[in-house]
C-alpha cells in the first residue's frame, strides 16, 4: 500500500490551501484514514481522522478551521484549510489504517508527508 499526499506550498495568514492524499497499491479495505503534522523537534501529532461512515475527529487547534473528507472509491482522503495561522506551519502526513489483503492484519501506512507553510 503507498499514499501519495500533495497540495502543500507558502500561505499567507488568513489563506487557503487543500491537501490531497490517494491510496494505492494491494488494498483489501481502508477502516480510517487520517492527517496528522510533525514541525522539527515535536512529536507528530494528529489534525483531523475521518472513518468509513464520514465521521471525523479534529485536533483542538484545527476544529472550526479544517475540514477532512474522503472519497471511499478513490481511496483518497483530503483536507481543507481556511483561516490558516502561522502555527499551522508544518509537514502534513497522511496516514491509512487498512488491509492489504482479506487475512492479513489491519495496520497503519503513512504517506511521504507535504511540507506546508504559513507566512507573510
Amino acid at each position: 500500500v503507498q499514499l501519495q499526499a500533495s497540495g502543500g506550498g507558502l500561505v499567507q495568514p488568513g489563506g487557503s490551501l487543500r491537501l490531497s492524499c490517494a491510496a494505492s497499491g494491494s488494498i483489501f479495505s481502508i477502516t480510517h484514514m487520517g492527517w496528522y503534522r510533525q514541525v522539527p523537534g515535536k512529536q507528530r501529532e494528529l489534525v483531523a481522522t475521518i472513518v468509513n461512515g464520514g465521521s471525523a475527529n479534529y485536533a483542538d487547534p484545527v476544529k472550526g478551521r479544517f475540514t477532512i473528507s474522503r472519497d471511499n472509491a478513490k481511496n483518497s482522503v483530503y483536507l481543507q484549510m481556511d483561516s490558516l495561522k502561522p502555527e499551522d506551519t508544518a509537514v502534513y502526513y497522511c496516514k491509512a489504517y487498512c488491509k492489504s489483503r482479506s487475512w492479513s492484519p489491519p495496520r497503519d501506512y503513512w504517506g511521504q508527508g507535504t511540507q506546508l507553510t504559513v507566512s507573510s
